[in-house]
């Protein structure tokens, strides 16, 4: 099966959890898929170990997204059936001591960086008549946690602007689809707290004692225990899977009994109410 054949598919943060699972079960149906990450070597990693088609994409560079969008149309013959915007950080801390830089970056990489590269996009799309674009979201683009005010509003401005994009590119058949999910198994929390102590001054704050008993124990912890309903990766790649290959995708993609039961306790809860369950979770 040759390029032209075959359907294409962009996926970014690529290098683990769910962007990978998502690259190789792709590649393993037959798509063309092209797999980015933040860095070269994690690229060469996926093309030695998984035969994948792969290219830096570094959501804070704008000339990373340029180079990777490129890379991405001459392997696919200028064409791009669905692009997967997946790469993103966490930041834990107290929104009280969130330095305001440190916020504006969290929102160039997990916001900013996905509507750059989406709009080099759009054009392509609306030039073959046809596209999708997955936004891969979390359960915290509907509902906050404690300790995780950063990443929760990048995620609440990823599902604004994309219910706003679908309704704009419907005419264009450009499917707008959003992945929520919940607790999945990934190296999100490792990552988060690489971001953590380069950003937080929490010896610092009034708030020391939130820190050094319950965050960074969190972060730190090798082992951690199961979140309730806590999936693989691949939960996630299945949705992703359907949304791709569906005549008739879902507008948002709920994985794990987590996301299920939060949305339906925020949609009959008082909003009282339903902040004093999460801020016990």
């Amino acid at each position: 099966m040759n390029n032209n054949s075959r359907k294409s598919i962009l996926v970014t943060g690529s290098s683990s959890g769910i962007g990978l699972c998502v690259a190789r079960d792709l590649h393993e149906l037959g798509w063309n898929v092209i797999a980015s990450c933040r860095n070269a070597k994690d690229c060469e990693i996926l093309s030695n170990q998984y035969g994948l088609s792969s290219t830096v994409i570094d959501y804070s560079n704008e000339e990373t997204i340029t180079s990777g969008l490129n890379y991405t149309l001459e392997k696919t013959n200028g064409k791009i059936d669905v692009l997967f915007n997946n790469g993103a950080y966490g930041l834990p801390s107290l929104v009280e001591d969130i330095p305001v830089d440190s916020l504006r970056n969290i929102f160039e990489t997990n916001f900013f960086g996905w509507h750059s590269l989406t709009n080099k996009v759009i054009p392509y799309m609306k030039a073959q008549g046809s596209g999708r674009i997955i936004q891969n979201s979390s359960i915290l683009g509907f509902m906050a946690l404690k300790y995780r005010g950063a990443y929760t509003a990048t995620k609440y401005a990823v599902e604004g602007l994309s219910d706003t994009l679908r309704m704009e590119t419907e005419k264009h058949n450009i499917k707008v689809v959003i992945i929520q999910p919940g607790p999945i198994t990934t190296k999100f929390r490792e990552n988060s707290y690489t971001q953590f102590i380069r950003s937080i001054r929490w010896e610092e704050s009034e708030n020391k004692e939130i820190y050094s008993n319950i965050i960074i124990p969190r972060l730190k912890d090798k082992n951690p225990k199961k979140i309730a309903f806590e999936l693989l990766p691949d939960a996630v790649s299945k949705v992703v899977i359907h949304a791709c290959t569906s005549n008739n995708p879902k507008i948002r993609y709920r994985v794990t009994w987590a996301t299920i039961i939060m949305m339906y306790l925020k949609s009959v809860l008082t909003d009282k109410l339903f902040d004093r369950i999460s801020s016990r979770l």
